[in-house]
C-alpha cells in the first residue's frame, strides 16, 4: 500500500484538530494516524469503505466457484 506523506498526521494532532484529518481525507481519499512515528490507523472514506466490502464479497464469490469448479465430480456424488 503506497502512503501520501500527506496524509500522515500524529495520535496527538489528529486528538487536538480532527477537522484536520477530515479535510485530509476529502483532499486525498484517505489519512493515516501515527501512533509513535509508526502507521496505526488508516481513515477512509465511507463510501470507499463500502466499495471495498463489496470486492471482498466479490472475491469470496470468485473463490466459491473456483472450489465447486474443482470438486464438481464430489457435489455431484454428493447430490445423489
Amino acid at each position: 500500500m503506497n502512503v501520501n506523506t500527506k496524509s500522515l498526521v500524529s495520535i496527538t494532532e489528529a486528538n487536538q484538530n480532527f477537522s484536520k484529518v477530515a479535510r485530509l481525507v476529502d483532499e486525498n481519499g484517505s489519512a493515516v494516524i501515527l501512533k509513535n512515528n509508526v502507521p496505526r490507523y488508516l481513515i477512509i472514506e465511507f463510501s470507499q469503505a463500502e466499495g471495498e466490502q463489496s470486492a471482498a464479497d466479490e472475491d469470496v464469490m470468485a473463490i466459491s466457484k473456483r472450489l465447486i469448479a474443482k470438486n464438481r465430480r464430489a457435489y455431484e456424488v454428493l447430490a445423489k
